[in-house]
């Protein structure tokens, strides 16, 4: 599905999303990866969303965001809630949702030009 904004502002955006990938900015990507405004963080995780560790989420604490969208493929799948736990202690949303909706969401928050970050996995 190919998704529009209306301001870019050399910012990263989502242009559009697959089953097994995602395009940002006119380049697609088949990994797991996190999407940050002015950066991303390639391979960020070998997990699916039935093998999230801690470990895995660890990296996502110091992103400095104010909202951590987790998009755990092409359905929504919950991972156990105490590796959401950390993210709570330290005042970071952090939203567990389908791709489609993760995708549309980071559009959108970052259109309002808040602190946001995608972590989407991508990995069957």
């Amino acid at each position: 599905m190919k998704l529009h904004l209306s301001r870019a502002d050399g910012l990263n955006l989502i242009k559009a999303y697959e089953d097994d990938s995602i395009r940002v900015n006119g380049i697609d990507y088949a990994g797991n990866l996190v999407v940050l405004p002015e950066q991303l963080l390639q391979d960020w995780t070998q997990a699916t969303a039935e093998t999230l560790t801690a470990d895995d989420l660890r990296p996502l604490l110091d992103l400095q965001v104010e909202v951590i969208l987790l998009g755990t493929g092409p359905r929504l799948r919950f991972p156990p809630p105490q590796l959401l736990q950390p993210f709570l202690r330290q005042g970071i949303g952090i939203e567990v949702m389908d791709r489609p909706a993760a995708c549309r969401t980071y559009n959108f928050l970052l259109g309002e030009d808040r602190r946001v970050a995608l972590a989407l996995l991508l990995q069957a």
